[in-house]
């Protein structure tokens, strides 16, 4: 195997990496298959890099092996990193794919399709460094849905001016041509998306074969059901490579205030105009951003995620902050106790 043709460059050969180097294809349960120039080899977390580092591995990864165990010894620095909050309440960052230089954000045109959550996977495709493409899956059924495709893909690209937005059927194969022109050879995109908008069946049919198993939506709400069950890598027949990953139900951002506001480009210039450096874009006087008449669903789902990453701000800075005893005293729990045991 030639590690060229699956993204090895200079970034990563400079990093000066001792042992076998391979790039993670696909993980299970802790175990890991790694592309080497030897051929694919299966391998798990040492433990040196266990205890030393909390750098783990993520598909995509470059990883440096032990040639006599092939365990994972170390974790070469990344070029970009896509990543959510981990669901539910834990505060902690889940990387879902690294090094990676497309991401199609994969929408269907059936009822499930949400211009608001296009936008959040925006934030997520400008936190990671990969540059965003938009497949609008489904564009087949737009007669029949009431939807003038024209109109919605004009509103999709102005999400992000020069962004590539493609409709296509991934049934029908129509469209489909167009994505290999965005990557060339060495090249990695990945697909996300919720359950049922067709990321699988793009797959198998750039491929060429069924590799991934699908299922149909539901007819009710056009809902699918989790047929990707793990990250994988797929070398494409034009020589770049392609993830699939598991449908999101949740999509909790890992970045920063600013960030969001890059993505949200012509709500900041607009701002800037604004008679209040504070202004909340609601119902001040001589707000920019209401008069110039942004889409209310645009600018709530702004807003929406500005407050959403400032709480992940405070609740990380909290969460790292250590906690100070002295002597006699003691601040948090540690403080109710002690009263209480003095009761």
């Amino acid at each position: 195997m030639n590690l060229e043709e699956f993204g090895w460059n200079s970034f990563f050969r400079d990093q000066g990496a001792d042992g076998v180097c391979g790039r993670v294809a696909s993980s299970n349960h802790g175990l890991y298959l790694v592309w080497t120039e030897a051929g694919e080899v299966e391998a798990s977390v040492s433990g040196i890099l266990r205890k030393a580092s909390g750098l783990w591995p993520a598909v995509g990864d470059w990883v440096v092996l032990r040639e006599d165990t092939h365990a994972i010894v170390k974790v070469l620095t990344r070029q970009t990193k896509l990543s959510r909050k981990q669901p539910e309440r834990e505060v902690r960052e889940q990387v879902l794919a690294a090094n990676i230089d497309v991401l199609f954000i994969v929408s269907g045109l059936d009822r499930d399709y949400n211009e608001r959550r296009i936008e959040r996977y925006l934030v997520m495709a400008k936190e990671s460094g990969a540059r965003p493409v938009v497949l609008l899956n489904k564009a087949d059924l737009a007669p029949e849905l009431g939807l003038d495709l024209a109109d919605v893909v004009n509103r999709v690209r102005q999400m992000s001016p020069g962004m590539t937005v493609l409709p296509l059927s991934a049934l029908s194969e129509h469209g489909l041509d167009a994505l290999p022109a965005e990557l060339k050879p060495g090249q990695t995109a990945a697909l996300i998306g919720s359950s049922g908008v067709g990321k699988s069946t793009i797959l198998n049919r750039l491929l060429g074969d069924e590799r991934q198993r699908t299922t149909p939506v539901r007819a009710a709400d056009s809902r699918g059901r989790h047929t990707t069950v793990g990250r994988q890598i797929f070398l494409m027949p034009e020589g770049w490579l392609l993830m699939d990953m598991p449908g999101l139900r949740e999509i909790q951002l890992w970045t920063t205030a600013e960030q969001v506001e890059d993505s949200f480009d012509d709500i900041q210039q607009l701002a800037e105009a604004c008679r209040f450096r504070d202004c909340k874009h609601l119902a001040e006087p001589g707000c920019a951003v209401v008069a110039a008449g942004i889409a209310p669903g645009r600018l709530a789902n702004y807003m929406k995620m500005v407050r959403e990453v400032t709480t992940l701000d405070a609740r990380t800075a909290l969460r790292s902050t250590p906690k100070v005893f002295v002597k006699g005293k003691a601040s948090g729990k540690s403080a109710r106790g002690h009263a209480k045991d003095e009761d």
